[in-house]
């Protein structure tokens, strides 16, 4: 009897041991220390493959493809893991935004994807409104997690738009998982979330816990909120949650598009850059006291998509809607007979920011046309765009296009469009005694800066913010403060400027739900060849590049010795001039260039003339020492007002 019972036990025994290596979460379900996973993934933007659509290229970098294969391969290190998402997910590809999120009849392939890889939570993000409302409700609906967004409520009753938080039970610790989204929303999506309030972070992340405390008995909570860490477009940051909120052991913040991992107070707090780059890791350990569960450690790390296979598995199960995207994208609907932006003087300064060009002015047509407006606003969203010669596809719609606003029509006042004008000039920095280009404000992205069509004006840079559109005139006359206009520009920016006071009126046209991209789009095909055009009807003035070493500086510039500063975070570019003299502090003006290039007083024109033809690459300075003169006689001879910009097969007379 003995020996059967002792049997009984060994069996028993093993059998509990194959059950905790299968089943670990059940088998130490009440074991005294439990290792929990969170990991998080911020700003996909609607990335299911690892592709670029607008590239028609795979990447290796981005993807729930890639986010999958590492899920999956943490699962297996710690069943204990939970999945969450930080919102702007479901939009930013021209497979979610113009396939999909336009046509609610068919099933979100972002979500779907998200039910397969068995997320537990989702955020909104500011872009899940984008859409408005409609695409809300498709997404709650389809989702087989909770979607989380504890401060935005309807104005009629105060109730929320969707959960403020769930409760996810692993290993028998109870975890509490709060959601917030941005509250700036209005300033951008105004027009399509008029009967939503969305509430400060810091409180409601306070009003929140208050009511997951009082309703749920968490062990630990976490937040996830949809915003930067630091002061958020004037609003509280997500710094200001933790301050408030102390208790929350774990915050995944996102839409900056930044990488964080770091602790802050006793809260680790994680963020990724956007499409599925990278993914947050969040490892919290309990011991048991007393039968409660005690956090005893909390780190944070990011894991790099880079060193995993994307997942074959997911590609399978969304194959469809990839194939559909590729099969559109790859219909050519016109020609372009020559680029539409030239190549930048410096690398890495778009010259579709620093003057007028084709595809500002193509973007600006289009919603002249289809407004029947005076004037247009519209920027560059992407530093790189550019439609290139040969066929066009709806991929290069995307590229010069990023956003799937939509377009508005309203009339405004003189002295709106001034402040509207000079709000956006902002962009630039100001100009400086040595600077060898036009630089921009480290603090506003790229997709802020507006440029105009209708009109004439020049931008001063020489000027402080708020003084410097000068000569602005409509057919001619000056613009006055109380004249009026009918305006075109997208929905994103008429939710801005009327939240900020600068625009009043209610629009006159609204082409909701179809796109700009859309009407783009329209305009080719129904042309079939376009040719890049456009009208200098603005420039940028006020700096005066006069400086002899400009063209040496540039040199190194473009090639790589000398950078051109982005900002702090990263997300803006061109964010300080380089300026000659203070290079020359730092050293990286040879001395021999500082001897030789003093400045030469311009010498009387000889009476016979003979004519040099400029080739690639050839500078005014190099000119002037092939033939014994200086840059500034052959400026001065030719009446260069930017002796800096000149050409191939550009005819120079060199006085003899």
């Amino acid at each position: 009897m003995f020996k059967q019972n002792k049997r009984f036990i060994s069996v028993a025994l093993a059998l509990f041991m194959v059950l905790g290596i299968m089943f670990p979460s059940m088998a130490f379900a009440d074991a005294e220390e439990v290792h929990l996973t969170i990991l998080g993934t911020t700003d996909i933007h609607g990335n299911i493959y690892n592709w670029s659509y607008e590239d028609n290229k795979e990447t290796d970098n981005s993807g729930l493809a890639k986010v999958y294969s590492v899920v999956e391969s943490v699962r297996k290190e710690n069943p204990n893991t939970i999945l969450i998402d930080n919102g702007d997910t479901v939009q930013g590809t021209i497979l979610s935004d113009d396939l999909y999120n336009a046509r609610l009849e068919l099933k979100n392939p972002v979500i779907d994807v998200m039910n397969f890889m068995k997320y537990d939570s989702m955020t909104l993000g500011n872009h899940e409104f984008n859409f408005g409302l409609e695409l809300v409700d498709k997404i709650i609906e389809e989702a087989e997690f909770p979607i989380l967004a504890g401060n935005a409520t309807y104005k009629e009753d105060g109730s929320y738009l969707v959960e403020p938080y769930t409760v996810v039970e692993v290993a028998g610790v109870k975890v509490g998982i709060v959601g917030l989204t941005n509250p700036n929303i209005p300033k951008w999506d105004g027009p399509k979330v008029t009967n939503l309030d969305f509430e400060g972070l810091a409180g409601s992340a306070e009003k929140v816990v208050k009511e997951l405390k009082a309703n749920e008995d968490a062990d630990l909570i976490v937040a996830s909120v949809h915003a930067g860490f630091n002061e958020d477009y004037g609003d509280d940051g997500a710094s200001a949650v933790i301050d408030r909120v102390p208790e929350i052991a774990a915050l995944l913040i996102g839409h900056d598009h930044v990488q964080i991992s770091e602790k802050y107070k006793d809260t680790v707090v994680g963020a990724v850059k956007d499409t599925g780059g990278s993914i947050v890791r969040f490892d919290l350990k309990f011991t048991k006291e007393n039968d409660a569960w005690v956090l005893v450690d909390n780190q944070v790390s990011i894991i790099d998509v880079l060193e995993y296979e994307a997942s074959e598995e997911l590609k399978e199960y969304a194959k469809e809607y990839h194939n559909k995207t590729i099969e559109f994208i790859n219909e050519v609907i016109g020609v372009a007979t020559e680029d539409f932006i030239p190549e930048s003087e410096i690398v890495g300064i778009p010259e579709a920011q620093i003057r007028d060009t084709a595809v500002i002015d193509l973007i600006n047509n289009v919603q002249l046309e289809a407004t029947d407006a005076d004037i247009a606003g519209a920027a560059l969203f992407q530093q790189n765009s550019n439609i290139k010669a040969g066929d066009i596809t709806y991929s290069n719609i995307f590229d010069i296009y990023k956003y799937p606003n939509t377009l508005i029509g309203v009339e405004v006042n003189g002295l709106e469009l001034k402040n509207y004008m000079e709000w956006s000039a902002s962009y630039y920095n100001t100009f400086k005694e040595g600077d060898v280009n036009i630089s921009f404000s480290p603090d506003i992205r790229g997709y802020n800066y507006d440029m105009f069509q209708g009109l004439d004006y020049k931008v001063d840079i020489s000027k402080p913010v708020g003084e410097r559109i000068v000569e602005l005139k409509f057919n001619g006359e000056e613009v006055k403060d109380t004249d009026t206009f009918k305006l075109a520009i997208n929905n994103y920016r008429y939710g801005g400027l009327k939240a900020q006071g600068i625009i009043s009126g209610e629009p006159y046209f609204e082409s909701d739900p179809k796109s700009l991209r859309a009407y783009i789009a329209d305009y080719i095909r129904e042309k079939g060849e376009i040719s890049p055009e456009f009208d200098d009807n603005w420039e940028v003035i006020g700096a005066e590049f006069n400086h002899p070493l400009r063209d040496y500086v540039i040199e190194e510039i473009n090639k790589g010795t000398i950078l051109v500063p982005t900002s702090e975070d990263g997300r803006s570019y061109n964010a300080k001039a380089i300026n000659i003299y203070e290079l020359t502090e730092e050293g990286l003006i040879p001395e021999e260039l500082l001897r030789e290039e003093i400045p030469v007083e311009p010498q009387p024109a000889a009476p016979e003339v003979k004519q040099y033809e400029v080739k690639k690459g050839d500078v005014l300075w190099r000119i002037g020492i092939m033939h014994d003169t200086t840059w500034q006689v052959l400026a001065e001879f030719n009446k260069l007002t930017n002796p800096h910009l000149i050409y191939p097969g550009q005819l120079i007379n060199i006085p003899y």
